[in-house]
């Protein structure tokens, strides 16, 4: 389902940005494929010309299941996807604990879904990189830019953040809405992103503060629902993909 994604993707949508050189950020979607993928896809399609120069992908995004005052790494060496395993960046892992706030939490990472959905779109991509899964709670977004900002490094890194928007409202509800949040990211101003706006939104706020340090641009690559993609417009989930560069 990731190649038929990106294929999709392929064509023009609304917002698609062109570039020659890959982004150093995506913002990115993680609900199940059928829904989000495409939304997805039209952002991993922006690093393809990152490929044999980014070696490493920093996957941060919301936990789901577990509460967290932290900012949460893995014990794995690896995580396994249908397409075979990624290996975990340790020494990235290490630079990260470094920081304040950062801790290893695998009960946190156990039933979470919001990083590995990206891992197959990461794997089609950008071949064999490295991963450095790091599950973002509700912490301050200058202490998620710090951490981000230990592991920044040059075109080799990319970092990705892992979030929807709105959700369960109706179609027409949560394009407002979701409107509203992409203005706001683009406009990089973290404080405007809404607790109940994004379910990410502690990582969109860390990424936010880290690209006002570097002076990175934000442009909108796709902006839909589930509405759009499949399913009733009753009650919708909001999906946007943005590039930082």
């Amino acid at each position: 389902m990731v190649r038929d994604a990106l294929v999709l993707a392929a064509r023009d949508v609304p917002g698609h940005w062109h570039g020659e050189r890959a982004p150093k950020a995506l913002i990115a979607p993680h609900a199940g494929y059928m829904y989000s993928g495409p939304v997805a896809a039209s952002a991993y399609l922006q690093v393809a010309p990152g490929r044999g120069i980014i070696e490493r992908v920093v996957v941060t995004g919301p936990a789901h299941w577990v509460a967290l005052a932290a900012v949460a790494g893995s014990s794995a060496r690896a995580f396994a996807t249908p397409l075979g395993e990624v290996r975990v960046d340790v020494d990235g892992q290490q630079a990260a604990l470094s920081c304040p706030g950062v801790v290893v939490d695998d009960h946190a990472h156990a039933r979470e879904h919001s990083l590995e959905t990206h891992l197959p779109f990461i794997q089609e991509v950008l071949g064999e990189v490295a991963v450095l899964p790091l599950l973002v709670g509700q912490v301050p977004a200058a202490l998620v830019a710090d951490v981000l900002e230990a592991v920044w490094d040059g075109p080799e890194t990319l970092v990705v953040v892992s979030t929807d928007l709105s959700h369960y409202h109706d179609h027409a509800t949560a394009s407002a809405l979701d409107r509203g949040t992409a203005e706001a990211i683009v406009a990089c101003r973290p404080e405007e992103v809404g607790l109940d706006r994004a379910c990410g939104v502690f990582a969109v706020r860390g990424l936010l503060e880290a690209a006002r340090r570097h002076h990175l641009e934000v442009a909108m690559v796709d902006l839909r629902t589930s509405g759009d993609t499949v399913g009733s417009r009753d009650s919708v989930v909001g999906y946007g993909a943005f590039v930082l560069t």
